[in-house]
């Protein structure tokens, strides 16, 4: 082996092999500071970008979410007016039965009429109360006399390669329920009441109550079926989260075990490296002693 003081290649050797150990406690500190094995385009760019593709849809799946959460606050609140709907209306058939009978004097089928006229009043408070952020599925328009439904957000859907998304909505209609208090009536289609000298207005609203009742009933089923829908895609909405984060983490985590460990080799080969370096750079001074007499 050559000796020369210009070159010392074994120095030259030993600074790569440090410098290449202090690159990999460089990457394995990052990794324990930030707890992600691909935390950058720069560490691994094919894994990166899969991890932010996923990231996206978990970003989509939280617009979701809040759809559906409100849809669900908006169907909650119409399910509890309705059931108090159903109950008025029962009590309402129950009042219009008995001013139907014949053997009453007027006086009684007036005061009848009295809680029936309350009664209705009431079926329009909760129908008009029925509201969530300004959604209402129970009331209609009065001044256009129509319906407005509500479209929740279900799901957002890839439909091509350039990413453009299609939104696919959960509908729920209004169920119309609206009752006016003032005289005739959108829903009962005569004048609230059943009273008068006999009983021909109470007999003519028990058919106008089976006509609404039956739609109080109609609203029931659709409202609850819609309930269970929006539940039914919230949890699944939840698993899917819950997958696609797993997945991401799978891609992108560190693992702690094996980074401590690695930790361990890495400072153990810096020291190492340092004392390779040191003799290396004492070899020059060798060649001092071959001129010594």
């Amino acid at each position: 082996m050559a000796f020369s003081v210009n070159t010392n290649n074994n120095a030259m050797a030993a600074l790569q092999s440090l410098n290449k150990t202090n690159k990999g406690l460089d990457q394995v500190q990052s990794r324990i500071t930030t707890g992600m094995a691909v935390a950058s385009t720069k560490d691994d760019s094919a894994t990166f970008v899969t991890a932010q593709a996923l990231r996206g849809k978990v970003s989509d799946l939280k617009a979701v979410t809040g759809s559906l959460s409100n849809a669900k606050s908006v169907v909650d609140v119409a399910v509890s007016g309705t059931e108090q709907i159903s109950d008025a209306v029962n009590q309402m058939k129950t009042l219009a039965k008995q001013a139907a009978d014949s053997t009453i004097t007027a006086d009684q089928r007036n005061a009848l009429d009295t809680d029936f006229k309350a009664l209705v009043k009431q079926v329009d408070t909760v129908v008009n109360a029925s509201e969530f952020n300004g959604a209402n599925v129970l009331r209609t328009n009065a001044a256009s006399g129509t319906v407005n439904s509500i479209s929740a957000l279900q799901s957002l859907v890839n439909t091509n390669s350039s990413g453009g998304y299609t939104a696919d909505n959960l509908t729920v209609s209004n169920q119309g329920l609206t009752v006016s208090t003032s005289g005739s009536t959108t829903l009962l289609g005569m004048d609230s009441s059943i009273g008068g000298n006999n009983n021909t207005n109470a007999n003519n609203m028990i058919g106008a109550l089976d006509t609404y009742g039956g739609k109080v009933k109609d609203a029931l089923s659709a409202l609850g079926s819609a309930s269970r829908n929006i539940d039914a895609q919230l949890s699944f909405s939840s698993k899917l989260n819950d997958t696609l984060t797993s997945g991401i983490g799978n891609l992108v985590d560190a693992d702690m075990a094996k980074e401590s460990a690695r930790l361990q080799s890495l400072q153990t080969k810096q020291q190492l490296g340092m004392t390779a370096l040191s003799m290396a750079n004492q070899g020059p001074s060798a060649v001092a002693q071959l001129f010594r007499g």
